[in-house]
C-alpha cells in the first residue's frame, strides 16, 4: 500500500506540467495546486519548458516569456486524449487542440490508487473473519467493517436493506477515505477537492436513490409517494418542494464533501504563502527570512492535523447521508 502511494506521487510529479512562481502571482502559483492538471509525457513539461526559454533567449525576449506563463500550467501535450462529440463540449481538457478532447488528469492516478490500496488492504480480510487469522492490517481493515456494517449502515437502513447495500457502502467509505488521506501527502493530489469527483459520487447516490425506489415502489408510486398527505390543492406545490429536496440532497454531499477538502487545502497553502509574502520584510538576510518561518509552518502543521481527522470524517458523513438517502426512498414511510 505505501508502494502504490509513492507511485502515485512520483508518476503526478513526473506527468503533470510543473508551476512557475513571480511575485506578482505568488497566491495564485501556490494555489493552483488544488486545481487538477493533466496527465502529461514523460517529465512533466520540464522539456517543453526549457525549449521555449532557449527559443525566447535567442530572440532576446525570455523575460517577456516567463512573465507571461508565471503561475500557469504550461501548455504541454496531455499523454492521453480522446475525441468527444459537440454536446460534451464541457468537458473539453485541451483548448490547444482542434475539436473536443476528453484527457487524463493527475485526478485519475489517485483514484486508481486507491482503487488499488482498497484490493491490497481488504486481501486478507475473508481469510481473517472465517478463521481468526491474519496480519495487522487484515485486522484493521475488517475491525472497519465490522463497525462499518454495526454502527453505520445497518442503524440508518435497517438489518434487511443493508445486507444488499453494505458492500456498495463499504466501497463509498472506503474509497473515499483512501482518496481523503492520500491526498495529505506531499507530491500528492486529493481527487475529492475536485467537484466533479464530489459531483460523480453523488450522482451514483442520486441514481441508486431513483432506482431503488422506483423499483421497490414502482415508477409512478414512488413519485406519488413523495408527497404526504396533504389538501388534494397543496399537492403540485408539495410535489414541486419535494422534488427539489430530493435533487438537492445529493447536491448538498457533492458541494459538503468538496468545499471541506478544498477549504482545508487552501488554508494550509495560504499559510505556507505567507511564508513567502513576509520573507522579502525580514532583509535580505536568509537567516530573518527564515526566523518567521516557524509560526506558519507550525500554523500549517496544526491544519494538516485537522485535515486528517476530516478526511475520516467526511468518508463517514457522505457514507452515512447516502444510507439515510437510499434507505429513505426505498422506504418512503422513513
Amino acid at each position: 500500500m505505501l508502494a502504490v502511494l509513492v507511485g502515485a506521487c512520483f508518476l503526478t510529479h513526473r506527468h503533470t506540467p510543473h508551476h512557475t512562481a513571480s511575485e506578482d502571482s505568488l497566491f495564485s502559483t501556490i494555489f493552483m495546486h488544488v486545481i487538477p492538471a493533466p496527465v502529461v509525457g514523460a517529465g512533466g513539461d520540464h522539456g517543453h519548458d526549457e525549449g521555449d526559454h532557449s527559443g525566447a533567449a535567442a530572440t532576446g525576449a525570455a523575460s517577456d516569456h516567463a512573465g507571461d506563463h508565471a503561475g500557469e500550467h504550461h501548455h504541454a501535450e496531455p499523454a492521453l486524449h480522446i475525441g468527444l462529440p459537440a454536446f460534451l463540449g464541457g468537458f473539453d481538457g485541451h483548448p490547444t487542440k482542434e475539436g473536443h478532447q476528453l484527457v487524463v488528469y493527475n485526478l485519475q492516478i489517485f483514484q486508481l490508487a486507491a482503487l488499488l490500496m482498497i484490493l491490497i488492504g481488504f486481501s486478507g480480510v475473508p481469510t481473517y473473519l472465517r478463521t481468526g487469522k491474519g496480519d495487522t492490517t487484515s485486522k484493521l481493515m475488517a475491525g472497519f467493517c465490522l463497525w462499518l456494517r454495526d454502527d453505520l449502515v445497518e442503524p440508518a437502513m435497517g438489518k434487511e436493506l443493508s445486507n444488499r447495500f453494505l458492500p456498495f457502502m463499504m466501497f463509498i467509505f472506503f474509497f473515499i477515505m483512501f482518496m481523503n488521506v492520500m491526498g495529505l501527502t506531499p507530491a500528492s493530489v486529493t481527487p475529492t477537492a475536485s467537484i466533479f469527483v464530489t459531483g460523480a459520487l453523488a450522482f451514483i447516490t442520486f441514481s441508486t436513490m431513483i432506482v431503488g425506489g422506483m423499483i421497490a415502489q414502482g415508477p409512478l408510486a414512488f413519485f406519488k409517494n413523495l408527497v404526504p398527505h396533504v389538501p388534494l390543492i397543496l399537492w403540485p406545490l408539495m410535489f414541486v418542494i419535494e422534488l427539489t429536496g430530493l435533487i438537492l440532497k445529493p447536491a448538498a454531499l457533492m458541494i459538503r464533501l468538496f468545499a471541506t477538502m478544498t477549504g482545508g487545502h487552501l488554508v494550509v497553502l495560504s499559510f505556507l504563502a505567507l511564508i513567502f509574502l513576509f520573507g522579502p520584510f525580514a532583509g535580505n538576510s536568509m537567516g530573518k527570512a527564515l526566523a518567521i518561518s516557524p509560526a506558519w509552518v507550525g500554523f500549517s502543521v496544526f491544519v494538516m492535523i485537522i485535515e486528517a481527522f476530516v478526511a475520516l470524517v467526511q468518508a463517514y458523513i457522505f457514507t452515512l447521508l447516502s444510507s439515510l438517502f437510499i434507505s429513505a426512498s426505498i422506504h418512503p414511510e422513513h
